[in-house]
């Protein structure tokens, strides 16, 4: 473990070489292609069934997350949360995830880049809560919660920037991947910060579920040929909703190691 002081120079330098990795980065576009998914099946009147349907988990995690939230016992001296402002972006966390349900079924159900916008908003709530969480736990609860609005109006923003690219007929996905990229290097360097609870390895099985989603995705149309069974994208799903049940699973089971901040 590295001290919080060494955590929050190594922070402020992950962020600094994504950013000016993703500034220095050429235009990336988004193919067109990207909204032909492998299974293009209907079923009870719903197009692209598999694609629409497989986002209910993250509805059933989102609602469950924010109902164990909820409860006055995940405030204890020795329980998940010794602060009750701790529990502030997690509760965004799951917010974000029960939206994407709705926001990627929207999605699925007649994808565009349209649609695509209110795919990616309600992911991006929770990518940027999750890294304000780990920054509330790990390094400061002050700077966290300063840091909470700026990480999801940055989030947020950079779905916007796509967007607005798009229409303008030059697509550009740099700052939205490096959001992606930089809620994931958070996490995986969180391991070496100084924890306060019990747990902290799960961090890195949510990472796993996230890396094992993006392969799935990749490989949506090789996996629908095996068979016409599922597709890639529809695994993807289920991989994605897994890594937010896994923070849940995480919060459910920690204890406090260090009860002062």
């Amino acid at each position: 473990m590295i001290s919080r002081n060494s955590s929050l120079w190594l922070l402020f330098a992950v962020t600094a070489t994504v950013a000016l990795i993703a500034v220095l980065l050429p235009p990336i576009p988004q193919p067109q292609s990207y909204h032909q998914f492998a299974d293009q099946r209907s079923f009870l009147g719903i197009p692209h069934f598999a694609d629409v349907t497989s986002n209910f988990p993250f509805a059933v995690v989102g609602i469950w997350g924010l109902f164990f939230l909820s409860r006055r016992d995940a405030i204890a001296t020795t329980g998940p949360f010794v602060d009750l402002r701790v529990r502030w972006p997690y509760l965004l966390v799951f917010v974000g995830v029960l939206l994407t349900a709705f926001g990627s079924s929207y999605y699925h159900w007649s994808p565009s880049n349209a649609r695509l916008v209110w795919d990616r908003l309600p992911m991006t709530i929770a990518f940027m809560a999750m890294v304000a969480a780990v920054i509330t736990e790990r390094i400061s609860l002050r700077l966290g919660l300063w840091l909470l609005p700026i990480l999801l109006l940055a989030g947020l923003a950079s779905v916007l920037q796509w967007y607005r690219s798009e229409a303008r007929g030059e697509g550009d996905l740099r700052f939205y991947a490096a959001v992606q990229v930089y809620a994931v290097l958070v996490l995986l360097l969180a391991l070496l910060f100084p924890p306060r609870y019990t747990r902290g390895s799960d961090l890195a099985v949510v990472v796993g579920f996230y890396a094992l989603a993006k392969a799935l995705e990749a490989l949506d149309k090789p996996i629908f040929s095996l068979g016409h069974i599922v597709s890639g994208h529809t695994l993807k799903h289920l991989a994605a909703a897994t890594a937010t049940y896994w923070i849940l699973r995480m919060l459910q089971r920690r204890r406090t190691l260090s009860p002062s901040f």
